[in-house]
């Protein structure tokens, strides 16, 4: 389990740095983002936000190791990690910290331990037709939201990321070493709902701060694979340790909550560049 939560660590820096990163790239194209081919034509040609999804590659690949060998509701709040990075390395583009958003970071953390603490054995990886059908739906349902959510607000569009996250998250749970069709079904859902999660949350990030369209996206990305993972794909909490581990949850979800408290209306939201949120 150290294995998997070094790993989980180390991909959060690699996300939550990747993050400003991205957020600078984006805002160097103002409108680029608005439609999903037209990013993606844009970033292949960019080299920062090729630097971008080489990190996340990276962070990916650290991810997966971290999913295989802990529970995923640790797996996803270990990650979940990113959002102290991002919010700390936001001062770059100028995004100001407030008392509120490093007590909030605070409450992340403490909530991040409890989850380590009270973590048990991970379940098993999960190759079977019902799983990879649900996968799919999720793919179908995600680009759906996607096309219709493309105007929503920075912090709303760094929710719907945070479900695409979800589903990735959830779906390497159907990757082992096999070629089984079924297993492929499964790897190839695992760029499928990363497409669409990266484009939503790059364009979150060119219309608001990176702080308040993170932390959304990052409670969303904990949350829901913790439930499917408790629920549906065999995840264990140590005995007596449950308390321990719904706390953790509900103090990282609610210090992300909190930090999303930023800029939305301050002048500190004009000084990252970006252009104010649409109206719906």
């Amino acid at each position: 389990m150290f294995v998997g939560i070094a790993a989980g660590l180390v991909a959060a820096v690699l996300f939550g740095t990747g993050a400003v990163l991205q957020a600078h790239a984006v805002r160097r194209h103002a409108g680029s983002a608005d439609r999903l081919t037209g990013f993606w034509s844009m970033a292949l040609r960019d080299p920062l936000v090729a630097l971008v999804l080489a990190m996340y590659l990276g962070g990916f690949v650290l991810h997966a190791v971290a999913i295989w060998t802990t529970p995923l509701y640790l797996a996803q709040a270990t990650v979940a990690m990113s959002l102290p990075v991002t919010a700390v390395t936001s001062m770059v583009l100028h995004e100001r910290l407030t008392p509120v958003h490093w007590s909030a970071l605070a409450v992340v953390t403490a909530g991040l331990v409890l989850l380590a603490l009270g973590s048990g054995e991970p379940g098993e990886v999960i190759v079977h037709p019902p799983f990879v059908a649900a996968l799919a739906v999720g793919v179908l349902a995600l680009a759906a939201l996607a096309r219709w959510g493309s105007g929503l607000r920075g912090a709303a569009l760094g929710a719907i990321a945070g479900l695409g996250y979800a589903g990735s998250a959830v779906a390497v749970r159907g990757v082992d070493a096999s070629v089984d069709p079924l297993v492929v079904g499964a790897a190839l859902a695992v760029p499928a709902f990363s497409v669409v999660a990266f484009w939503l949350y790059s364009l979150g990030m060119e219309r608001a701060p990176v702080s308040s369209v993170t932390a959304p996206l990052i409670v969303l990305q904990t949350f829901v694979p913790a439930l499917v993972g408790v629920a549906l794909l065999g995840d264990d909490v140590r005995a007596g340790w449950w308390p321990a581990v719904v706390a953790g949850l509900v103090l990282a979800t609610g210090g992300a909550l909190l930090l999303s408290r930023d800029q939305l209306r301050s002048p500190d939201a004009a000084a990252t560049g970006s252009s104010p949120d649409p109206a719906r």
